[in-house]
């Protein structure tokens, strides 16, 4: 068989049932409406990328490739503070950013440029999906690092300014935390290249081999993007556990913490 085998309209709808059971499963744990929104906004937001790339495809445009990734950017910052709901002190949010922009267009222009070495450079057929691999994992990983930076300064406050008072420096006092939050951040992408191949076969490599592309080839696509993803991620939960920490502290070296957090120590 050569090529890929064509999913039509009626078969593609019958893989909705697969969804309908698990909302029969998710009756009862209040998680339905959550569930529909997330269908709903997958299916919509794909079938609208689909015929863009369509387009784009036959008509290559440099504007509104960029565009286009420059709204994948803006989506997955939104995501980031609304998956995780927790108060930040002035700077973060920038800080986190800046470390998204920078580790996601870095990553991506080395891999098409590079790697690849894709003519035009901005050619959609590259940029955007492989543009998109990366900054959603970049939205993950930083969404983990940020978690885990806040929730591990706020808890070890008092511990932190027990440091201060005795001499340390805002690094001594509260650097480890940032250290905790960066592993804690890569460790899914570890995990992830751990199992890769024996455990299950990644979702681009599966693409291409179904498409008809030789295995190889595509185990070389996929090594070559897993780990211009592990560079993504580290690259941007770096820069903003290195840098966001030091936004719980002011020019005093004294921790501030958001007003909501149960304590006020912002000056």
């Amino acid at each position: 068989m050569n090529g890929i085998v064509e999913i039509e309209l009626i078969r593609l709808l019958a893989a909705y049932l697969l969804a309908l059971g698990v909302l029969f499963l998710a009756r009862k744990t209040g998680a339905v409406n959550e569930i529909l929104v997330a269908l709903l906004r997958m299916s919509v937001q794909l079938i609208l990328v689909g015929f863009l790339l369509e387009h784009l495809l036959e008509q290559p445009n440099v504007i509104l490739t960029l565009l286009i990734f420059l709204v994948m950017e803006v989506f997955a910052v939104h995501n980031i503070f609304r998956r995780v709901p927790l108060p930040t002190p002035p700077g973060l949010r920038r800080v986190i950013i800046t470390s998204m922009v920078i580790g996601t267009v870095g990553s991506v222009g080395f891999f098409l440029v590079v790697i690849v070495g894709v003519e035009p450079w901005y050619a959609p057929r590259y940029f955007i999906p492989l543009g998109g691999m990366l900054i959603g994992n970049s939205m993950t990983g930083i969404s983990l690092g940020f978690e885990r930076l806040a929730v591990g300064i706020r808890d070890n406050s008092a511990k932190i300014e027990g440091a201060l008072m005795l001499g340390a420096t805002v690094h001594g006092a509260a650097h480890s935390y940032a250290v905790a939050a960066f592993r804690a951040a890569i460790m899914p992408t570890v995990n992830a290249m751990m199992g890769m191949g024996v455990v299950f076969l990644p979702g681009m490599m599966t693409g291409q081999i179904l498409s008809g592309s030789s295995p190889i080839t595509a185990i070389r696509y996929q090594i070559a993007i897993m780990l211009g993803i592990f560079a993504a991620v580290a690259l941007t939960v770096y820069l903003m556990t290195t840098f966001g920490y030091r936004c719980y502290f002011n020019h005093a070296a004294q921790l501030r913490l958001p007003v909501s957090e149960g304590r006020n120590t912002l000056s």
